[in-house]
């Protein structure tokens, strides 16, 4: 009993625990203007964020946390086309990126599509072994969902 608590103490110090959805999740350095950039997301600036990530895509430097990032911005100007396009790009590059799959839902929560929002949903459950926070709330948006 005791090396199975061991084994699973070792298993999520190893993981490092869960992360916020718009963390880093790709391990890479951020660029310059990244943080300045997350304080635009934060501060609700869509406009201000997605001019200063774009600066990653346009140096080749964007990463699938880049790209979830431009689609949160855009999910919040409400230019769902858009933002579907960039969670896609950080799908791509990434197809366990946790942050993608949580906001991916909720922006096709937005449009009305509730079945792909469960796919997200359904993924995020496979990813998350231990559960996490992205899983929580697009479950709970999901829960919360009612038709327009």
């Amino acid at each position: 009993m005791k090396l199975a608590i061991s084994c699973l103490l070792a298993m999520l110090l190893l993981s490092g625990g869960a992360s916020a959805a718009g963390s880093n999740e790709d391990k890479t350095t951020d660029s310059p203007w990244a943080p300045t950039a997350r304080k635009a997301i934060s501060d609700k600036d869509w406009t201000a964020a997605i001019k200063l990530f774009e600066r990653d895509v346009a140096a080749k430097t964007a990463t699938a946390d880049t790209y979830n990032y431009l689609g949160f911005a855009y999910r919040g100007l409400k230019q769902y086309d858009k933002a579907f396009e960039h969670y896609a790009i950080a799908l791509k590059m990434n197809p366990e990126h946790r942050g993608a799959h949580e906001y991916l839902g909720e922006t096709y929560l937005a449009v009305g599509n509730l079945a792909k929002a469960k796919e997200h949903l359904a993924a995020l459950d496979r990813i998350c072994f231990f559960g996490c926070q992205e899983y929580d709330d697009l479950k709970a948006a999901v829960a919360a969902y009612r038709p327009k």
